[in-house]
Protein backbone atom coordinates (compact mmCIF):
# COMPACT_ATOMS: atom_id res chain seq x y z
CA UNK A 1 0.00 0.00 0.00
CA UNK A 2 1.78 3.13 -0.95
CA UNK A 3 2.05 6.63 0.61
CA UNK A 4 -1.23 8.70 -0.02
CA UNK A 5 -3.55 5.99 -0.40
CA UNK A 6 -7.45 6.10 0.89
CA UNK A 7 -7.74 5.35 4.47
CA UNK A 8 -10.98 4.21 6.19
CA UNK A 9 -11.94 4.83 9.48
CA UNK A 10 -14.68 3.07 12.45
CA UNK A 11 -15.47 3.64 15.70
CA UNK A 12 -15.50 0.83 18.37
CA UNK A 13 -15.37 -0.53 21.86
CA UNK A 14 -12.60 -1.96 23.35
CA UNK A 15 -12.90 -4.43 26.28
CA UNK A 16 -10.21 -4.31 29.14
CA UNK A 17 -9.30 -7.64 30.84
CA UNK A 18 -10.91 -5.70 34.26
CA UNK A 19 -14.05 -5.14 32.62
CA UNK A 20 -14.19 -1.70 30.81
CA UNK A 21 -15.51 -0.61 27.46
CA UNK A 22 -13.06 1.88 26.14
CA UNK A 23 -13.77 4.42 23.20
CA UNK A 24 -12.05 4.05 20.17
CA UNK A 25 -11.07 4.37 16.67
CA UNK A 26 -9.77 2.13 14.05
CA UNK A 27 -8.42 3.58 11.02
CA UNK A 28 -7.51 0.93 8.27
CA UNK A 29 -5.62 1.18 4.54
CA UNK A 30 -8.79 1.38 2.04
CA UNK A 31 -9.19 -1.54 -0.18
CA UNK A 32 -9.75 -4.65 2.20
CA UNK A 33 -6.53 -6.15 2.34
CA UNK A 34 -4.42 -7.27 5.29
CA UNK A 35 -2.16 -4.75 7.04
CA UNK A 36 1.34 -5.23 6.67
CA UNK A 37 1.57 -4.08 10.72
CA UNK A 38 -1.44 -2.71 13.46
CA UNK A 39 -0.39 -0.40 15.50
CA UNK A 40 -1.81 0.83 18.80
CA UNK A 41 -1.42 4.47 19.98
CA UNK A 42 -1.70 6.04 23.58
CA UNK A 43 -2.64 9.33 24.15
CA UNK A 44 -0.99 11.95 26.72
CA UNK A 45 -2.23 12.66 30.44
CA UNK A 46 -5.72 12.76 31.02
CA UNK A 47 -6.04 15.11 33.82
CA UNK A 48 -4.08 17.23 31.50
CA UNK A 49 -6.37 17.76 28.47
CA UNK A 50 -4.81 14.56 27.18
CA UNK A 51 -7.59 12.20 24.81
CA UNK A 52 -6.96 9.95 21.46
CA UNK A 53 -7.35 13.73 19.73
CA UNK A 54 -4.22 15.44 20.68
CA UNK A 55 -2.49 16.29 17.81
CA UNK A 56 0.35 14.01 17.69
CA UNK A 57 -2.15 11.05 18.13
CA UNK A 58 -3.94 12.11 15.39
CA UNK A 59 -0.58 12.50 13.46
CA UNK A 60 -0.47 8.91 13.69
CA UNK A 61 -3.72 8.07 13.38
CA UNK A 62 -3.72 9.69 9.71
CA UNK A 63 0.03 9.46 8.74
CA UNK A 64 0.49 5.56 9.26
CA UNK A 65 -2.78 3.82 7.43
CA UNK A 66 -1.28 5.37 4.26
CA UNK A 67 2.14 3.31 4.61
CA UNK A 68 0.04 -0.04 4.82
CA UNK A 69 -0.44 0.03 8.47
CA UNK A 70 -3.95 -0.40 10.96
CA UNK A 71 -4.06 2.04 13.65
CA UNK A 72 -5.90 1.78 16.49
CA UNK A 73 -6.44 4.84 19.03
CA UNK A 74 -8.68 4.83 22.27
CA UNK A 75 -8.93 6.94 25.09
CA UNK A 76 -7.87 5.54 28.53
CA UNK A 77 -10.30 4.59 31.32
CA UNK A 78 -12.14 7.71 32.87
CA UNK A 79 -11.56 9.69 29.77
CA UNK A 80 -14.09 10.94 27.29
CA UNK A 81 -16.63 8.20 27.18
CA UNK A 82 -14.56 5.35 27.92
CA UNK A 83 -15.89 3.53 31.31
CA UNK A 84 -13.71 3.19 34.94
CA UNK A 85 -10.88 6.19 36.45
CA UNK A 86 -7.59 7.18 35.85
CA UNK A 87 -5.14 4.71 37.65
CA UNK A 88 -2.11 6.65 37.28
CA UNK A 89 -0.47 4.30 34.61
CA UNK A 90 -1.45 1.73 36.50
CA UNK A 91 -4.94 0.10 35.08
CA UNK A 92 -4.12 2.14 31.65
CA UNK A 93 -1.83 -0.52 31.22
CA UNK A 94 -4.32 -2.61 30.64
CA UNK A 95 -6.36 -0.62 28.49
CA UNK A 96 -3.06 -0.54 26.48
CA UNK A 97 -2.93 -4.39 26.45
CA UNK A 98 -6.58 -4.43 25.38
CA UNK A 99 -6.05 -2.46 22.20
CA UNK A 100 -3.08 -5.02 21.60
CA UNK A 101 -5.61 -7.86 22.03
CA UNK A 102 -8.10 -5.58 19.48
CA UNK A 103 -5.83 -5.89 16.78
CA UNK A 104 -4.53 -9.50 17.31
CA UNK A 105 -7.65 -10.74 17.07
CA UNK A 106 -8.85 -8.83 13.77
CA UNK A 107 -5.14 -9.61 12.22
CA UNK A 108 -3.84 -12.75 13.78
CA UNK A 109 -0.08 -13.00 13.21
CA UNK A 110 0.01 -9.34 11.79
CA UNK A 111 3.14 -7.76 13.99
CA UNK A 112 1.80 -5.05 16.64
CA UNK A 113 3.61 -1.99 17.08
CA UNK A 114 2.61 -0.09 20.53
CA UNK A 115 2.77 3.37 20.59
CA UNK A 116 2.58 5.93 23.08
CA UNK A 117 3.20 10.06 23.54
CA UNK A 118 3.85 11.05 26.71
CA UNK A 119 2.16 10.19 29.49
CA UNK A 120 0.89 7.29 27.32
CA UNK A 121 4.81 6.46 25.84
CA UNK A 122 5.23 6.14 29.82
CA UNK A 123 2.59 3.91 30.28
CA UNK A 124 3.37 1.69 26.87
CA UNK A 125 7.30 1.08 27.33
CA UNK A 126 5.53 -0.85 31.02
CA UNK A 127 3.06 -2.98 28.97
CA UNK A 128 4.12 -7.03 27.88
CA UNK A 129 2.43 -8.60 24.98
CA UNK A 130 3.26 -11.39 22.82
CA UNK A 131 2.34 -9.75 19.49
CA UNK A 132 4.57 -7.00 20.30
CA UNK A 133 7.35 -6.64 17.95
CA UNK A 134 8.39 -3.48 19.03
CA UNK A 135 7.59 -0.21 20.71
CA UNK A 136 7.28 3.73 19.37
CA UNK A 137 7.59 6.21 22.34
CA UNK A 138 6.84 9.89 21.74
CA UNK A 139 9.09 12.30 23.89
CA UNK A 140 8.41 9.71 27.06
CA UNK A 141 9.08 11.28 30.39
CA UNK A 142 10.16 8.59 32.26
CA UNK A 143 8.51 9.27 35.30
CA UNK A 144 4.44 8.86 35.28
CA UNK A 145 5.34 4.82 35.34
CA UNK A 146 8.96 3.74 37.22
CA UNK A 147 11.00 2.78 34.67
CA UNK A 148 12.57 -0.04 36.73
CA UNK A 149 8.94 -1.33 35.74
CA UNK A 150 9.27 -0.49 31.75
CA UNK A 151 9.76 -3.78 30.31
CA UNK A 152 10.83 -2.72 27.30
CA UNK A 153 13.62 -1.16 27.93
CA UNK A 154 15.24 -4.43 29.04
CA UNK A 155 13.16 -6.59 26.07
CA UNK A 156 15.38 -7.57 22.95
CA UNK A 157 12.40 -6.59 20.78
CA UNK A 158 13.55 -2.84 19.40
CA UNK A 159 12.20 0.30 20.87
CA UNK A 160 12.06 3.61 18.61
CA UNK A 161 11.75 7.15 20.67
CA UNK A 162 11.29 10.50 19.12
CA UNK A 163 12.29 13.11 21.32
CA UNK A 164 12.05 17.03 21.01
CA UNK A 165 15.36 18.60 21.71
CA UNK A 166 13.42 21.32 23.37
CA UNK A 167 10.97 19.18 25.38
CA UNK A 168 10.05 21.30 28.61
CA UNK A 169 9.76 18.01 30.96
CA UNK A 170 12.72 15.40 29.41
CA UNK A 171 14.33 17.10 26.40
CA UNK A 172 16.60 14.76 24.06
CA UNK A 173 20.16 15.75 25.92
CA UNK A 174 18.78 14.07 29.20
CA UNK A 175 16.92 11.35 27.68
CA UNK A 176 19.67 10.11 25.81
CA UNK A 177 22.05 9.15 28.99
CA UNK A 178 18.90 7.76 30.88
CA UNK A 179 18.31 5.14 28.01
CA UNK A 180 21.96 4.64 27.51
CA UNK A 181 21.57 0.91 29.30
CA UNK A 182 18.32 0.22 27.71
CA UNK A 183 18.22 -3.25 25.36
CA UNK A 184 17.50 -2.36 21.60
CA UNK A 185 16.54 1.16 22.22
CA UNK A 186 17.19 4.06 19.44
CA UNK A 187 16.54 7.76 20.23
CA UNK A 188 15.62 10.38 17.97
CA UNK A 189 15.78 13.70 18.34
CA UNK A 190 13.01 16.14 16.73
CA UNK A 191 14.59 19.01 16.31
CA UNK A 192 13.68 22.42 17.02
CA UNK A 193 10.37 20.76 19.11
CA UNK A 194 8.78 21.25 22.29
CA UNK A 195 7.23 18.34 24.31
CA UNK A 196 3.86 19.76 22.52
CA UNK A 197 5.05 19.59 19.18
CA UNK A 198 3.35 22.29 17.65
CA UNK A 199 6.26 21.87 14.63
CA UNK A 200 7.89 18.45 14.56
CA UNK A 201 4.97 16.10 13.40
CA UNK A 202 6.48 15.06 10.33
CA UNK A 203 10.04 14.06 11.95
CA UNK A 204 7.84 11.76 14.50
CA UNK A 205 5.76 10.03 11.79
CA UNK A 206 8.81 9.32 10.06
CA UNK A 207 10.22 7.65 13.04
CA UNK A 208 7.53 5.81 12.98
CA UNK A 209 7.70 4.71 9.58
CA UNK A 210 11.02 3.56 10.10
CA UNK A 211 9.55 1.42 12.77
CA UNK A 212 7.01 0.10 10.42
CA UNK A 213 9.32 -0.52 7.77
CA UNK A 214 11.80 -2.52 10.48
CA UNK A 215 9.08 -4.99 12.02
CA UNK A 216 7.25 -5.27 8.62
CA UNK A 217 9.84 -4.73 6.10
Amino acid sequence: MGQGAAVAVTRLAVSTADGLDLRAELAVPAGGDTPRAAVAVCHPHPLHGGSMYNNVVEALFSGLPPRGAAVLRFNFRGTSGSEGRHDHGRGERLDAAAALDELARRWPGVPLLLAGYSFGADVSLAVDHPGVAGWLAVAPVLRVVDPTEMVALADPRPVWMASATDDQFRPYDDLVPMVADAVNTTVSPVPGADHFFMTGLDRVVAVAAEALDAIAP
